[in-house]
Parts: structure tokens; C-alpha cells; sequence
């Protein structure tokens, strides 16, 4: 039904309460727009609390679903509400800070509190109405850390999309074959172009959509967040990353394996074994009450012991220089960190664990899993084999 505005008489007006959330995205970019609506809307849209309700302002476009699909309290129409900012400031033409304005009179807001991504040129605008806006420190809801049991079978199921993707992957490498050191896929020389369109394909045949994905070789695999391009090579290591997003409910998977085709030299082996190894010690080092910092450090203090030093220089770090893990949920990096940031690890929130060691002219190895924070340790939400050479 059509939630209409009551109008309140100046003399019936009660003091303006404290700062109520107010958010204005999309839910493919907002990932707390999403948590908070429940569905998938493209194009921006205003939501925002008053006590314990959130509302949602929808054009006649979303409207009809809002009702029917969102988990909002209540559903305005946009049209209604524009009408109403016209009214209140005299004007043909008014845009959303009227309308955030007309929302703050009507319901007696005077701070609205917004997420540390709100767009700048709607929060300079209230403030010039005379609202005042209170920004946050990254998301506006620091309960997503900590996942419902449903949550975290939605990142299950995101894993087993990782894992379609990440075998596509291995079976074109299985299946290629080599010639002058390159490998070849169905007559054609096999690239991290072709090796990311297969592991697409499958994300998407899984039901979700992978961006991003990580298919690089060689040194290309030196650096964590190169791509990849052009053609892999035999007896190279090969990173294969992958972290689509469910279509039905917006959730992540996250994991990556590292793969070799032909013959692994001893350095080769020596140094999968210890990211292996680090990777494993952190998983079991992990629970509820943990500090995210410690895990880390145990995985710089075993390459430190099996001799892998991190060095930086003009062209660059080599060795482990980034963070052991991250949060997993509606963002593929969100809150916690498992990294040199000091924080305990809370019961139920979601982590990857993703140790690498990155030598040019030897190669880069990653190898990530995604886990629960749990009281008795860390429950696996990922699950695929670490058999990495291929002959």
C-alpha cells in the first residue's frame, strides 16, 4: 500500500531526535543498502531510520517490488515526497537535498548519521539547509562483521561458485598441452585472457557473477592484483584467484589456488610447501577472541624461519607484503582484518586466510581459503583440493 506522510501542526512538534542513518546508493555499488533493503534496486535511491524503522523512498519504477521484495518497514513514494520538498521550499524544480530536507522536518531529524561512501555533493548540500550530518567510519552497520547462521551459508554458496571457477581452471591447465614452453588449449596457445573467460564462464553457470578474476603466471603472479595477460608458460607457477558475487543474494565466495604445469623445480616446491604451511598454522591458530594481528604475525614469523625474507626496493617488495586475510560477506574486503591492525576476532564473523610469497624469476604462490570465526576454532566455509602440480 501507498505509505502516505502525516502532517504534524507546528504546535504538536516534539524536539528532533538524535542522528538517524540515512543512506542514497544503489545496491550493486552499497553494500550496506543492500544488507539493510534486501533487494537489488540499480539506480540510487534515499533510505533512511526513524526509531526502530527504516523507510525506503522509491520511484514508481521499484515501488510495486519494494513492497513486495524489500525488508525495508516501510515503502514512501518518491513522487509523493517530491511533490511535498516543492511545496515546502516554493520551488517547480527540487532535487534529493530538498527532499532529504523535507524528510527531516517531517520526521523531526536534525542529524542524519551516513556512511563514510555518502556522495559529498548531497552532504555539503544539507549542510548548507542547515542539516547536520554526522560521517561514519566505513560502513553504517558494524553488525555486518558479525554473521546470522544464513549469512553464512550464503558465502558457502559463494565459495562453491569460487570452486567452479577455480576448477574450470585447473581442467583447461590439465588439458592443455606444451609446446616451446608455452601452453596450448585446443590448438590455441592458452592465455590468462582465455584461462579467465573459462573461470567466468563457470562462476556465471554456478550462479554468480566473477569480475576481477586473477589468472596470472610467471612474474605477472609477483604482483598479488595483476590480472594477468598474454600467454602462460609450462613450469611456471600460475595464481588463480577467484571472488564472485552470487546473483541471488549478493554474497562473496573468495579463494585461490596456485597451480603448475610440467615439472616443479626444488625452489618451486620449497616455497608452495611454506605458504601451505603458513596458511594451514594460521587457519588452526584462528577463534572467537583471537587478535587478527597474532595470526599474522605467526605467518611472518614462519617464512621468517623457513628463510623467505620480504624485502622493498625501487621496484617494488618481494617476500609476504600484505595483510594474512580480510572480512567476506556483501563486499569482497570488509571488516575484520587479519594483518598488522590490532583486533579480536569476533564469534561468527568471516575471514579469508591467504598467505603468499612473491619472487620474481622464481614466481608468486597464494593459496586462500575462507573461514568462520568460531569459539572452538575456525569453521571452513571453502572447500577445494591443494594438488597443484599438473603433468
Amino acid at each position: 500500500m501507498l505509505v502516505m506522510p502525516k502532517k504534524k501542526s507546528a504546535s504538536k512538534r516534539v524536539t528532533k531526535t538524535s542522528a538517524s542513518p540515512l543512506i542514497f546508493a544503489d545496491t550493486q555499488k552499497s553494500a550496506d543498502h543492500l544488507y539493510v533493503g534486501g533487494f537489488s534496486v540499480p539506480d540510487a535511491f534515499i533510505s533512511f531510520k526513524k526509531g526502530r524503522k527504516w523507510y525506503a523512498l522509491l520511484n514508481q519504477l521499484e515501488f510495486a517490488r519494494g513492497l513486495k521484495e524489500s525488508s525495508f518497514d516501510e515503502v514512501l513514494s518518491l513522487e509523493v515526497w517530491l511533490e511535498m520538498a516543492r511545496e515546502k521550499f516554493e520551488k517547480a524544480k527540487v532535487g534529493y537535498p530538498e527532499l532529504v530536507a523535507t524528510i527531516a522536518d517531517e520526521f523531526e531529524i536534525e542529524t542524519f548519521k551516513v556512511p563514510a561512501d555518502f556522495p559529498s555533493s548531497l552532504a555539503f548540500k544539507m549542510l548548507e539547509l542547515g542539516l547536520k550530518v554526522d560521517v561514519c567510519d566505513g560502513s553504517i552497520f558494524p553488525a555486518r562483521e558479525v554473521k546470522t547462521e544464513e549469512e553464512l551459508g550464503f558465502i558457502r554458496e559463494g565459495n562453491r561458485c569460487s570452486s567452479a571457477g577455480i576448477r574450470a581452471a585447473e581442467k583447461a591447465i590439465r588439458q592443455s598441452v606444451v609446446k616451446k614452453g608455452k601452453l596450448y588449449l585446443d590448438g590455441k596457445v592458452l592465455t590468462s585472457e582465455k584461462l579467465r573467460s573459462l573461470i567466468e564462464v563457470a562462476c556465471l553457470e554456478a550462479g554468480s557473477v566473477s569480475s576481477g578474476t586473477i589468472a596470472a603466471g610467471g612474474d605477472q603472479a609477483c604482483d598479488p592484483h595483476c590480472e594477468g595477460y598474454g600467454p602462460l608458460r609450462a613450469n611456471e607457477l600460475i595464481i588463480v584467484d577467484v571472488f564472485p558475487r552470487v546473483s541471488k543474494t549478493g554474497y562473496h565466495g573468495d579463494m585461490t589456488r596456485t597451480f603448475l604445469k610440467g615439472k616443479a623445480s626444488d625452489a618451486q616446491k620449497a616455497l608452495v610447501d611454506a605458504v601451505f604451511k603458513a596458511q594451514q598454522d594460521a587457519i588452526k591458530a584462528i577463534k572467537t577472541g583471537v587478535n587478527g594481528k597474532a595470526i599474522h604475525g605467526g605467518v611472518v614469523d614462519t617464512f621468517t624461519e623457513l628463510g623467505y625474507e620480504t624485502t622493498r626496493g625501487e621496484n617494488g617488495a618481494e617476500g609476504f607484503f600484505h595483510g594474512t586475510g580480510h572480512g567476506l560477506g556483501l563486499e569482497v574486503h570488509e571488516a575484520p582484518r587479519v594483518s598488522i591492525v590490532s583486533n579480536k576476532l569476533k564469534r561468527n564473523a568471516v575471514v579469508t586466510v591467504e598467505p603468499g610469497l612473491y619472487y620474481p624469476g622464481l614466481g608468486g604462490c597464494r593459496i586462500e581459503d575462507v573461514v568462520a570465526v568460531r569459539d572452538d576454532g575456525a569453521e571452513l566455509l571453502s572447500s577445494y583440493h591443494y594438488r597443484w602440480q599438473i603433468r
